[in-house]
């Protein structure tokens, strides 16, 4: 619904400015290590103030861009190309890292991997689900990470719940792994690395 009435340009904005101010205040305070990353949806990846909101946001809080971590995902890739491209550009002219979200899942186009300057993909959950049980989850997995990994990109797998799922990810590769198997939401005064 936001989307549609056009509302996530300005909650997209707030949530942007507030993940910014919060991973300082973490990487300060020694709780995060790493990147944070946050959602951009559809519509805001075609709003060319995006980037201003982003490097405002990056100047306001100090956080260094290569602590942002935007995620992009692959519906939102179809049919805008240029567009798109430009926006990418943009960001990583800053030194933030792009990932496409939910990688799979779309109208895989595999031009899109080498027009847009990508960091990671991230498998969606979705083919995390039934492995190690599923033999297809897993051949599209192991096909997706050569194939990443082959173009100079890092993966990660989303929706780990299992030893099993993790054993089987980091097995064949996956660089990174992430699910309530490693942490559930907390309120950010809880959160702890």
């Amino acid at each position: 619904m936001a989307e549609e009435t056009g509302l996530i340009i300005p909650i997209g904005a707030w949530v942007i400015k507030s993940a910014c101010h919060q991973a300082k205040k973490w990487f300060d305070d020694g709780r995060l290590n790493g990147r944070i990353s946050v959602n951009l949806s559809a519509l805001q990846i075609m709003q060319e103030e995006t980037y201003s909101v982003v490097r405002l946001a990056l100047e306001e809080s100090g956080l260094s861009p290569d602590r942002l971590e935007l995620e992009i995902t692959e519906s939102a890739l179809i049919g805008q190309h240029e567009k798109v491209s430009l926006v990418a550009d943009a960001f990583k002219s800053l030194g933030i890292s792009l990932t496409i979200d939910d990688f799979g899942t779309g109208y895989s186009s595999l031009a899109y991997l080498k027009r847009f300057h990508i960091d990671r993909l991230k498998i969606d959950r979705s083919f995390v689900r039934d492995i190690p049980g599923d033999p297809n989850d897993m051949a599209i997995i192991r096909a997706i990470i050569a194939m990443g990994h082959t173009l100079g990109l890092s993966i990660v797998a989303e929706g780990v719940e299992t030893e099993a799922q993790a054993n089987f990810l980091t097995g064949v590769g996956c660089n990174d792994v992430q699910g309530y198997l490693y942490g559930r939401p907390v309120p950010c005064d809880q959160f702890q690395i």
